[in-house]
């Protein structure tokens, strides 16, 4: 399954029957956004996001009408990723090493468009600076400054209290201002304006 971008004017799901999987389709750009920062590779992107379709599909009937279903389906996101990631860590899997060094020189020319468009849009030293941060806090920062959610969605999307979602923004706010700062050369608290 390959994610792209629809243009604004085009209807998401045009033969859908109802408006739930109308509007659950037209956020599946922002969740493979969020889906490829929490794995960080497109084809297990790929899954999480038809994981999280599937998911919430099946259980439409627990969608409350009139609330946020963008944090809905966010929270599944999130939620899945979790879960996959407990269940790979207890079934870990042998890996050749060279073969995987092979793989990641022969797939590091190949972008996925998503991967294009946050490079094209970052400046390359707030996109270094952004996969550097901690996983927790890259996540945060990601929720709140890219997909603009509120902290109380967001600490229902991660399942963390309101307080640790202010708490990481507000570190990685700060980590990511150091390294940018850091990259360009300036003091912390120097703006580089003259």
């Amino acid at each position: 399954m390959v994610f792209r971008r629809r243009p604004p004017t085009a209807d998401p799901v045009p033969d859908a029957e109802d408006g739930f999987a109308r509007e659950a389709l037209s956020y599946v750009d922002s969740l493979y956004g969020t889906a490829l920062r929490l794995t960080r590779r497109p084809a297990d992107a790929e899954d999480l996001v038809q994981e999280t379709y599937l998911k919430a599909f099946r259980a439409e009937t627990q969608f409350e009408r009139g609330t946020n279903l963008k944090a809905w389906l966010f929270t599944i996101l999130h939620n899945t990723f979790r879960n996959q990631r407990r269940h790979d860590v207890r079934n870990p899997v042998d890996v050749d090493s060279e073969t995987v060094e092979q793989a990641a020189d022969i797939a590091a020319g190949d972008q996925t468009p998503e991967q294009l468009l946050t490079r094209q849009t970052l400046d390359a030293d707030l996109q270094a600076a952004l996969d550097a941060l901690p996983e927790a806090f890259r996540q945060a920062v990601w929720l709140r400054d890219v997909e603009e959610f509120s902290y109380a969605e967001i600490a229902r999307i991660v399942g963390v209290p309101i307080g640790t979602v202010m708490s990481r923004i507000s570190r990685g706010r700060k980590l990511l201002y150091e390294r940018l700062a850091a990259a360009r050369g300036l003091a912390p608290g120097r703006t580089g304006v003259a």
